[in-house]
C-alpha cells in the first residue's frame, strides 16, 4: 500500500498492545521511591523508520565543545562504541559477509557477488516518557510528548509531536524516547539520508521506571549471553544499586570485582604512588598493604553499597548521588584514575611538607628506592598502613559524595568504551579530572590532610601522650578513630573543602 503524503499520517503510528501480566506479579515489591514504580500491564509493538526513531530518541553525539549537553540521562544510556555502529551500518547496506570485507576488497568490485540483504529483525526496546517522568530534574517538553491513544484491547495509536514532520526537528528538552536496548543499531542511521525507507521493529514501554529499565537490560544482555558482568556495570551504571541483583548474585558481581580491578590498577599503573608497592599475594612479613586489605577498604568506602540506616553516606562508585539521585556513569578506567589521583595529590602534598611529623620520619628512615619519601611510604607513616589507606579513602569518598552536585561529577562521564583499565584510558581520565572542579577540590583536600600527624605509634621518641593517641588506631575501632581525626583536620580548611567536611562530620554523627 503506497504511503500517504499527509503529514498527520506520518505522525500517527499504529501499534499492537501486547498484554503480559500474571496475577503472581502483583506480589512484586513495586516501590516508586526506589525507581521501581508499578509498570503498565502491556507494552506496544510497532514499526518505525530508523531515522525517525533515532531522532525521537535523542541520541546525539556528546561533545566538550560549547559545554556538555545534558539531554541524556547518564544513568540509563550505554556508552557508544563507534566501530560497532559502523559495522552495523555496513551490514544494513549489503549484509554479510560483504560488510566484513576490507575497504580495498569492497572497492575492487570482485566481491560484489557476496552482497546480501542486511536485515535487522530484532526489536529495538524503548521507553516512552510520560509528562510527569523526570530525568536529572528535567521532563519532556509538553510539545514533544508522544501520546498513546487506546483504540481496542489489542490496538493503540501513537501520536508523534506536532512539529515532528519537519526534517530539522529536535526536542526542546530531553527526548521523548529512551533506548533500553538497541542504541548501536540506531547509531548506524546517524545520517538521516541513509536508508530512508528502512524501518525497525520496536517494543515500547510507556512510563517505565528506570530501575525496571536496568532490569530489562540485564535480562536481555547479560543472563542469556553471560557477557562480562563487570563491563555491564559500565554500560548501565544503575545496575550497581539494584538490590535484587546483589541478593541474587552476591556482592562479588560488582563490589568485590570492581575493588579488585581498582587495586590492580593502583599496583600496575606506572605513575601510581602505589606502583609495585601493594602486596598482591599476601606474603607474610611484608610491610606493604595487602591486596586483600585494599579490597576491603574500597568495599567499605568508594564501592560501598546503597545507603541504609547504617550507611549514612554512600559509596561514590556504588550508590546514587546528588539531588536527583543519579548513579555516576564512570567507567573502570575513570574509577581507577580517581583513586590514583587521591594518592598522587597526597603524595605531592606530603613531599612538600616541612611539618614536624614529616621531618621526624625522614630523620628516622632514609629515603627509599627511587627517592621515595619515608613520610609518605615509610614504615613509620600511617599512610603506608591498612588503617591509613581506609581512613583516607573514606574521607575522600565522603567529601566528594556530599559535594557531588557542586563538583558536577555527573558531567565527567566518558564516552569511552573499554574492556578494562588500560594505561592510556587511565592517563586520559587523570587529565580530565585534574582540569575539572573536582581536581582542585581533591588538591585542596590533600593539602589539608597533609597537615595531619601521620606518624605511627612505633616511631621512636614519641611522648607518652602522643603514643597513647596513636595507639587508638590499632584494631577494628582504629578505622573510625582515624577517619574522625581526618575529618576534623579537613574541617579546618577554608572554602568548599572545610564546609563539606563539617557537613560530613555532622551527617556521620561524629
Amino acid at each position: 500500500m503506497p504511503a500517504s503524503n499527509d503529514s498527520a499520517d506520518r505522525r500517527a503510528i499504529p501499534a499492537l498492545k501486547v498484554a503480559q501480566w500474571l496475577p503472581e506479579w502483583n506480589e512484586v515489591n513495586f516501590d516508586a521511591s526506589q525507581s521501581r514504580a508499578r509498570p503498565p500491564k502491556y507494552f506496544l509493538l510497532f514499526a518505525m523508520p530508523a531515522s525517525q526513531l533515532r531522532s525521537l530518541s535523542g541520541i546525539f553525539r556528546r561533545s566538550t565543545e560549547g559545554g556538555l549537553a545534558r539531554s541524556l540521562d547518564l544513568g540509563i544510556q550505554r556508552r557508544h562504541d563507534v566501530k560497532r555502529s559502523e559495522e552495523i551500518h555496513d551490514f544494513v547496506r549489503h549484509g554479510f559477509p560483504w560488510s566484513a570485507l576490507s575497504i580495498q576488497r569492497r572497492e575492487s568490485r570482485e566481491y560484489d557477488d557476496l552482497k546480501k540483504p542486511g536485515w535487522l529483525p530484532t526489536a529495538i526496546v524503548v521507553n516512552i516518557l510520560k509528562s510527569d517522568d523526570t530525568r536529572n530534574g528535567h521532563a519532556v517538553h509538553v510539545s514533544d510528548l508522544i501520546k498513546i491513544n487506546d483504540e481496542t484491547d489489542t490496538a493503540a495509536n501513537l501520536s508523534l509531536p506536532a512539529a515532528f514532520d519537519q526534517p530539522s526537528w529536535q526536542p526542546s528538552g530531553i527526548a521523548p524516547i529512551e533506548i533500553i536496548d538497541g542504541q548501536h543499531r540506531l547509531w548506524a542511521f546517524e545520517n538521516r539520508q541513509f536508508a530512508e525507507g528502512y524501518s525497525l521493529p520496536v517494543v515500547a514501554f510507556y512510563g517505565l521506571d528506570i530501575s525496571w529499565q536496568a532490569y530489562l537490560f540485564y535480562t536481555i544482555n547479560i543472563k542469556p549471553k553471560r557477557i562480562n558482568t563487570s563491563l555491564a556495570f559500565d554500560l548501565y551504571p544503575l545496575l550497581r544499586t539494584e538490590d535484587w541483583l546483589e541478593r541474587f548474585e552476591g556482592h562479588p558481581i560488582y563490589r568485590q570485582t570492581r575493588a579488585q580491578e581498582i587495586t590492580e590498577a593502583l599496583w600496575s599503573y606506572p605513575d601510581s604512588p602505589w606502583h609495585d608497592r601493594i602486596d598482591m599475594l599476601g606474603n607474610r612479613g611484608s610491610r606493604s598493604v595487602t591486596q586483600a586489605a585494599w579490597i576491603r577498604s574500597l568495599m567499605a568506602t568508594l564501592v560501598k553499597s546503597y545507603e541504609s540506616r547504617r550507611v549514612r553516606i554512600g559509596g561514590l562508585f556504588g550508590a546514587p548521588i546528588g539531588e536527583h539521585r543519579p548513579v555516576l556513569g564512570w567507567s573502570r578506567s575513570q574509577q581507577s584514575a580517581f583513586v590514583i589521583l587521591i594518592w598522587q595529590e597526597l603524595q605531592s602534598a606530603v613531599r612538600h611538607s616541612t611539618d614536624r611529623w614529616a621531618t621526624q620520619i625522614r630523620r628516622e628512615e632514609r629515603a627509599g628506592a627511587a627517592g621515595e619519601d619515608p613520610a609518605f611510604s615509610g614504615r613509620f607513616s600511617l599512610l603506608n598502613t591498612d588503617q591509613g589507606v581506609r581512613a583516607l579513602l573514606a574521607v575522600f569518598n565522603d567529601l566528594c559524595y556530599v559535594a557531588a552536585d557542586r563538583l558536577d561529577l555527573a558531567d565527567l562521564t566518558s564516552d569511552e568504551v573499554s574492556e578494562g583499565t588500560s594505561e592510556a584510558a587511565i592517563t586520559s581520565a587523570l587529565g580530565a579530572f585534574r582540569e575539572a572542579a573536582v581536581g582542585a577540590f581533591m588538591r585542596e583536600l590533600a593539602l589539608s590532610l597533609a597537615g595531619y600527624d601521620w606518624r605511627t605509634s612505633g616511631i621512636p621518641r614519641l611522648t607518652e601522650q602522643e603514643r597513647a593517641s596513636k595507639a587508638r588506631f590499632r584494631g577494628s575501632t582504629g578505622y573510625k578513630e582515624l577517619r574522625s581525626d581526618l575529618l576534623q583536620q579537613a574541617a579546618t580548611a577554608t572554602g568548599i573543602v572545610g564546609e563539606t567536611a563539617v557537613s560530613v562530620f555532622d551527617q556521620l554523627g561524629f
